[in-house]
């Protein structure tokens, strides 16, 4: 089990920490209200990661492969769910009256990991390197892989939300807000629109 956990660490490493849709949500959430603040929201996108990766281990992946339209379908809700998260920074920062943004909640994340499809491919792929036949207890594993599948994953997000914070407390000032918000409404944008292309 200390050999798998390893090899998994090394294969997710690269999946887990370069600059993904998900990473760059979680960083221009961080920089916007602090790592605290997006706590709720973290905790509800690997709450889901966890499930969905524990359904995926038991089968989902083959009802996904069956339904393409299913997959195109969380795929573009997924996009406009983000798209609408920009929205509210945008209004945010340029439309005077406008209630200011508010921090992700705990089911922003479970909807953002929900209607990510990237993600299910990324986990499917996962078990299709280490899930086999020949390993012994095939619930143990599964559940053992989602869990430190999970635990990579919110290790990488707790980083760069924190990298999000820092960068944003150099340059947080009352003046500044209104560019901030668009700033980050426009990287949540960019990630609605990578969603959509991948």
């Amino acid at each position: 089990m200390i050999e798998l956990t390893v090899a998994l660490v090394v294969f997710l490493f690269p999946l887990a920490y370069s600059p993904g849709p998900g990473n760059m949500f979680f960083a221009a959430y961080g920089a916007r209200f602090g790592v605290r603040a997006t706590l709720p929201a973290t905790t509800g996108y690997h709450v889901a990661t966890w499930l969905v990766t524990v359904a995926i281990g038991f089968g989902f992946a083959v009802a996904i492969r069956h339904a393409p339209g299913l997959f195109l379908a969380i795929k573009w809700v997924g996009a406009a769910y983000v798209f609408s998260l920009a929205w509210t920074f945008l209004r945010a920062g340029l439309i005077a009256g406008v209630q200011e943004a508010r921090p992700a909640g705990f089911l922003d994340g479970v909807i953002l990991l929900a209607l990510n499809p990237k993600a299910y491919l990324i986990i499917a792929l996962m078990f299709t390197q280490f899930l086999s036949e020949a390993q012994g207890n095939r619930t143990m594993l599964v559940l053992w892989i989602a869990t430190v599948f999970t635990l990579n994953n919110l290790a990488a997000f707790l980083a760069w939300t924190a990298v999000g914070e820092r960068i944003a407390a150099r340059l947080r000032r009352e003046s500044s807000s209104r560019a901030i918000n668009l700033i980050f409404a426009t990287v949540l944008a960019a990630v609605a629109v990578w969603m959509m292309l991948r």
